[in-house]
């Protein structure tokens, strides 16, 4: 992280990072398995 919010954003911003970041693999996972 090069840049850090304000603190009251940080914990929002930390978990909407972690949600996208979870859904992206999910997806990844939902392509492979569908090939």
């Amino acid at each position: 992280y090069m840049h850090l919010p304000a603190p009251g954003k940080t914990k929002k911003v930390a978990l909407v990072d972690c949600m996208r970041k979870l859904l992206t693999i999910l997806n990844a996972m939902l392509r492979k398995n569908e090939e």
